[in-house]
């Protein structure tokens, strides 16, 4: 059995098979675990999330802030962008279905076994793993709820930027999401900056990249994220490993096997 980790899919549903067949992917056998954005700005987006559904137990899904923007739209609290490809999804006979299952997915996966955290976007330094994975439990209790709409109608937007643990409601909700599946840039102290896109090379003033901050607390786990594909999957750093490696923008999609740590890509 093999664990393979892929980053960002975004409706590249061509290039996931492809890149399945060339590791030899067995649903009877190994495991998927994907990253977030399954979905959006790339051509196939229901292919992507059926195949996802279709794995049962073969697939381990963190949800990207695409994927929740899918959800978004879908409840009727978010109209679509010019950019979105989620039309497909939208207008499909089993849409209901495919978004109740997407619903239940995780913001956060953890292998004792792997040593490994999975999220879309990262964990900021002020966070050790028990209080990411409490936190990642609270928004998907949201997401799972009946007033997920809500929860949905409420998720846009950068304020606040600092954690504090006596945050309440919409508010801390919000927060947790936006670290979870839209970090790039923050402070020492998990300040957030969520405007700048570029490669980590290029910080704003007073930001650095998440993982570049110590973090004692997150000290005994690897973590594996997608959703920055500026660093087109280098880190730097042995304990934060970046596998959005920029498919829907014509670059390749990666997957990371969890057990050997060897890398494998197919052009997109």
């Amino acid at each position: 059995m093999s664990t393979y980790a892929i980053g960002d899919i975004q409706g590249c549903f061509n290039s996931l098979r492809q890149l399945l067949h060339n590791i030899d992917f067995s649903q009877q056998r190994d495991q998927l675990w994907l990253l977030g954005d399954l979905v959006n700005r790339g051509p196939n987006n229901l292919d992507t999330l059926r195949f996802a559904k279709s794995l049962g137990d073969a697939a381990v899904v963190v949800l990207g802030n695409h994927d929740l923007h899918l959800l978004a739209i879908a409840a009727g609290v978010k109209k679509a962008n010019k950019k979105d490809t989620l039309d497909d999804i939208l207008s499909a006979p089993d849409r209901d279905e495919l978004l109740m299952w997407l619903r239940q997915q995780k913001l956060l996966h953890y292998s004792k076994k792997l040593r490994t955290v999975a999220v879309h976007a990262g964990i900021p330094p002020v966070w050790s793993l028990k209080t990411a994975r409490h936190l990642a439990m609270e928004v998907e209790v949201a997401l799972r709820s009946y007033n997920y709409e809500g929860f949905l109608k409420h998720m846009y937007g950068n304020t606040p930027a600092t954690w504090r643990s006596n945050l309440k409601g919409d508010d801390r909700l919000r927060l947790i999401t936006n670290y979870f599946t839209r970090m790039r840039f923050c402070d020492r102290n998990g300040k957030l900056e969520l405007s700048t896109k570029t490669g980590p090379a290029q910080p704003p003033m007073g930001f650095a990249p998440w993982f570049s901050h110590p973090n004692p607390g997150m000290a005994d786990a690897r973590i594996v994220f997608g959703h920055w594909a500026a660093l087109d999957g280098n880190t730097g750093t042995q304990g934060a490993i970046g596998l959005d490696t920029g498919c829907v923008w014509g670059n390749k999609l990666t997957a990371l096997c969890l057990e050997s740590g060897e890398h494998f890509s197919v052009g997109c």
